[in-house]
């Protein structure tokens, strides 16, 4: 009976190790398969481009301020009564159109006085000359110190200067355009004094603008005379307006800006005061120029990674002009490329350095 129980427990205690050693082996076997399920050998799929030395079109961005090329400030050369008005505030015009005038018959009056008043001094001014022993209408032959007596004497040349003053005001009591225009800031009314303080109006050209905005010390070397600027208005971010720069000031003020001149082109629509952004346009040739996707960080440095062999290999370099899609970048090692090399310009967050990689020009 003893032998039939020994038997018993010795049988069990095999078939426990049989089965343990059974579920042992299927477990592992089971976390095998899952290490190669969730640890696939996959490439990096990036996009490639040749790297050759180009040109790059470097964009300077600034914010300015709308001038008129030409603005003028009209004022009446003589005072009286405003009778009649002819434009209106916004009005275009063409040089010489009539844009107001005064009442003429003051002016008109005093020319007519200041002219006999002349014609008395001239016939004075006879009688000085015939009373020292000359002809009337002979001056060539007067000594000048009696020509000068006889014409102070008789009050000529005062005379003159008046009838001369009196002719000017009455023809300038019509208030012509000097330029092709856009009339601005007109408040006066008919039959009212205009303002002797104020201008009458103001005359703006809109067909050659001017853009004042200012640049860095730093960035001067990066901007000339003749390059080409793009002007896009507050007002309307969605139009853009060419010109060139025209004027550079040679003086830094005391916030290390320099000012500078733009004319610009606008068919106006652009007016004198509105604010805009302005952005300065220029080639520079022979640069390595790289898209803003090809450049990332790596402990704290710059990389761009190149192709070789299949296989992805970083290079640390230094960023230098930019402009909204590409950097110019310089390298740290004088062997990371060569021109015609193969540069990897998207796919490159996760790259790591001798990576492979799956590419497509």
């Amino acid at each position: 009976m003893k032998t039939k129980a020994f038997l018993f427990l010795l049988g069990g205690s095999m078939l426990t190790v049989c089965l343990s050693a059974c579920s042992n082996s299927k477990k592992e076997a089971g976390e095998t398969d899952g290490v190669i399920a969730t640890l696939p050998e996959e490439k990096n799929e990036v996009t490639v481009q040749r790297f050759i030395p180009q040109a790059f079109h470097h964009e300077l961005v600034s914010n300015g301020k709308v001038t008129a090329g030409e603005l003028a400030n009209l004022r009446f050369e003589a005072t009286g009564i405003v009778a009649a008005v002819y434009v209106k505030n916004g009005d275009r015009v063409r040089k010489g159109d009539k844009l107001a005038e005064l009442d003429k018959f003051r002016l008109h009056n005093k020319t007519v006085q200041a002219k006999d008043a002349l014609e008395r001094a001239r016939l004075e001014f006879q009688d000085v000359l015939i009373g020292q022993g000359f002809a009337a209408g002979d001056t060539a032959s007067v000594p000048p110190q009696t020509l000068r007596l006889a014409r102070t004497k008789s009050g000529y040349d005062q005379n003159l200067a008046q009838y001369q003053l009196a002719q000017y005001e009455e023809a300038n009591a019509t208030l012509t355009a000097p330029f092709d225009g856009i009339v601005a800031n007109l408040f006066s009314k008919p039959f009212n004094a205009p303002s002797s303080t104020e201008p009458f109006c103001t005359l703006i050209s809109t067909q050659a603008m001017e853009v004042n905005f200012s640049v860095l010390e730093s960035e001067l070397s990066l901007i000339k005379k003749g390059d080409k600027v793009q002007v896009t208005p507050y007002a309307d971010p969605t139009t853009r307006y060419p010109g060139v720069v025209s004027e550079i000031n040679p003086l830094v003020d005391d916030k290390g800006m320099v000012r500078v001149k733009a004319s610009v082109h606008s068919g106006g629509q652009l007016f004198d005061g509105m604010n805009v952004h302005v952005s300065v346009h220029r080639s520079l040739a022979g640069q390595w120029v790289v898209p803003k996707s090809a450049v990332v960080i790596r402990s704290g440095r710059q990389v761009l990674f190149t192709l070789k062999n299949g296989r992805a290999r970083w290079n640390y370099v230094k960023t230098g002009l930019e402009n909204a899609e590409s950097y110019t970048v310089t390298a740290e090692e004088t062997d990371a490329w060569q021109e015609g090399d193969t540069i990897i310009v998207t796919g490159t967050i996760n790259l790591a350095h001798e990576a492979e990689v799956n590419y497509q020009l």
